[in-house]
């Protein structure tokens, strides 16, 4: 049975507010067609390719949720449950198209590139699954599924198949793991200082650039974008584990 109430509260939403809210959930569900695009262009070993496609789908996930917050999503459309949507399109972006990137690329060892992948598609499930995977105070808790990005560094190093099994295997315990990671769009408990904040984001705007100039220049190195993109990849990593055992204590505004 539907709540009167809410059905109520929609007759006062304006038809460009619900409009708004659809088109949100559209863009949110376009990284599927995203990630679609990149499993073909695995499939056909356009490995480059498909990581642009997962760019793509990146960028939606990055920007999507600030949208949803400025077009009140959960009020002008309360019939669509927008974090289910957006936790499907991940869990299929983040993990299950990565996995098919080990299958097909070679980049585990031969006879192992299907116990990685579902290793990683089993973790990420558990992970998906949580109540508290993202925490009350806007951070990811354990490794999180960041294995797209995961599977393009391990391309552009090239280092030898164990090696990279090795990784895998070490961020899937990491998964379970509570070290709270950092929401790069979401930064209200990295710092009581809005400066610092910004800083943070800035930085993540320099690293999604400086690995996009990674791509670009595929297979040739830039030894700048190197840098500046492992070098975010250090920071993010340490200011998590700062956080996560020095969190900050927001002092609520009296009125």
């Amino acid at each position: 049975m539907q709540d009167v109430t809410g059905d109520n509260t929609l007759l006062h939403i304006s038809k460009r507010r619900r409009t708004a809210a659809w088109l949100v959930h559209l863009f949110t569900a376009s990284g599927a067609a995203w990630g679609l695009l990149a499993l073909w262009s695995i499939h056909n070993q356009r490995f480059t390719v498909a990581f642009w496609f997962m760019a793509a789908a990146i960028l939606v996930d990055a920007v999507d949720g600030t949208l949803a917050r400025q077009a009140r999503t959960k009020e002008a459309t309360p019939m669509v449950d927008a974090e289910l949507l957006d936790n499907i399109i991940d869990y299929f972006n983040y993990t299950m198209v990565p996995a098919f990137f080990l299958l097909v690329s070679g980049l585990l060892p031969f006879g192992w590139a299907l116990l990685g992948g579902s290793l990683i598609g089993l973790a990420s499930a558990y992970q998906f699954t949580q109540p508290d995977a993202k925490t009350d105070d806007h951070f990811f808790k354990g490794f999180p599924s960041y294995w797209n990005i995961v599977v393009f560094y391990l391309f552009f190093w090239q280092m030898p198949p164990f090696v990279n099994l090795a990784i895998i295997l070490f961020l899937v315990l990491m998964v379970f793991v509570p070290i709270k990671y950092i929401y790069p769009s979401r930064l209200e408990y990295v710092s009581s200082r809005v400066w610092v904040r910004w800083a943070v984001l800035g930085a993540s705007v320099v690293w999604g650039v400086a690995t996009i100039g990674m791509l670009v220049v595929y297979p040739g190195i830039n030894p700048l974008f190197v840098f500046v993109s492992m070098g975010y990849g250090v920071f993010y990593f340490l200011m998590s584990l700062y956080r996560t055992f020095f969190p900050v204590k927001l002092v609520k505004k009296r009125r």
